[in-house]
């Protein structure tokens, strides 16, 4: 059984960062690599930060229900395909997703059982270093940035967890524990239940 991993986070919220710690440490994760109808930016490469398509492209894919969740953003598409699901059960692994907040109510109302993470900064204030520190945005772009997490913080109740990153190493572990709790609490685990019951079964009897 997959278990689907949600991940949201401000711009700046250190979960990019954090999300390739997990991967890099738990090696029955499949990352879902999202759709862009917007072009490669600097070094990006196709599979790798996005599938690019045309916009023409994404539009049809739409159409066709290909989509576990979609969004326009600044006049650019964002969407899940349907097919890295699929990929995560054929191999028997469990899929993260790093999606936004309005990307993570779509996809929670077609998998109800998946698992939401919502990761934050401990501040304003820090966020906006973090923001700075990148050195890639512009100061009106921080800015938009900002007001976007103000908003994405208020749906923070939506989510199963809420993990603020203080300190990265310490993060790092509690979103390792998440998964590994709730693999534990997950269906699959009556695999290993039964074997050991059936070596009580003629006290059972």
């Amino acid at each position: 059984m997959t278990t689907v991993f949600i991940i949201s986070a401000p711009s700046g919220s250190g979960k990019s960062t954090l999300v390739g710690r997990l991967l890099e440490r738990d090696r029955n994760l499949l990352f879902s690599v999202s759709y862009t109808s917007r072009a490669p930016r600097g070094q990006e490469r196709e599979g790798e930060n996005y599938h690019y398509r045309s916009r023409a492209e994404f539009e049809a894919a739409i159409a066709r229900g290909e989509f576990l969740e979609h969004a326009e953003v600044f006049g650019n598409y964002y969407g899940t395909h349907r097919s890295v699901l699929d990929r995560a059960r054929e191999t028997g692994k469990d899929l993260v997703l790093d999606i936004d907040v309005q990307g993570a109510r779509q996809l929670k109302s077609k998998i109800p059982e998946a698992v939401t993470i919502f990761i934050l900064a401990p501040s304003r204030e820090i966020l906006e270093q973090r923001l700075r520190a990148r050195g890639e945005d512009s100061d009106a772009v921080i800015e938009r940035r900002l007001r976007d997490a103000a908003f994405e913080i208020r749906n923070y109740d939506q989510y199963d967890y809420v993990l603020i990153n203080e300190n990265l190493e310490r993060s790092e572990q509690i979103l390792a524990s998440i998964v590994e709790a709730e693999r534990v609490r997950r269906i699959r685990i009556e695999d290993q239940i039964r074997p050991i019951l059936d070596t009580f079964r003629n006290v059972l009897r």
